[in-house]
């Protein structure tokens, strides 16, 4: 449960990732932890705290994404909200739908297989 207030900020592919507050400050140390001497780091960092906003449900159950936000997820009429583990994702409906082929399935396991998840 998000609660009525949250994170809201750049994702990958696209997406704006959601954060509940405990989730938020958990990933943000572990962003903070990076080295600030690493190149990658710093873009990583950058990436997902430059564009981070705190937003709060308002009395209609309706948040207000900021239009940098917006802009970066395409976001103009109808969106996608999908709840992948601790976070929720938004998406436009444009880019969830192209997001959402899973034809590589089989590729995409093999890879997570590498990184120590098997099914």
């Amino acid at each position: 449960m998000l609660g009525d207030d949250f994170v809201v900020t750049k994702g990958l592919d696209g997406c704006l990732f959601v954060y509940d507050n405990t989730e938020w400050a958990a990933f943000e140390e572990k962003l903070k932890a990076l080295p600030i001497t690493n190149k990658d780091a710093r873009q990583f960092v950058r990436f997902f705290l430059a564009g981070a906003a705190a937003v709060e449900v308002d009395k209609q159950g309706r948040i207000l994404v900021p239009g940098v936000l917006r802009e970066f997820a395409g976001l103009q009429k109808d969106v996608v909200l999908i709840g992948v583990a601790s976070r929720v994702e938004i998406w436009s409906k444009e880019r969830w739908e192209g997001a959402a082929s899973y034809e590589d399935m089989e590729q995409i396991a093999e890879h997570m297989a590498e990184l120590g998840l098997g099914i």
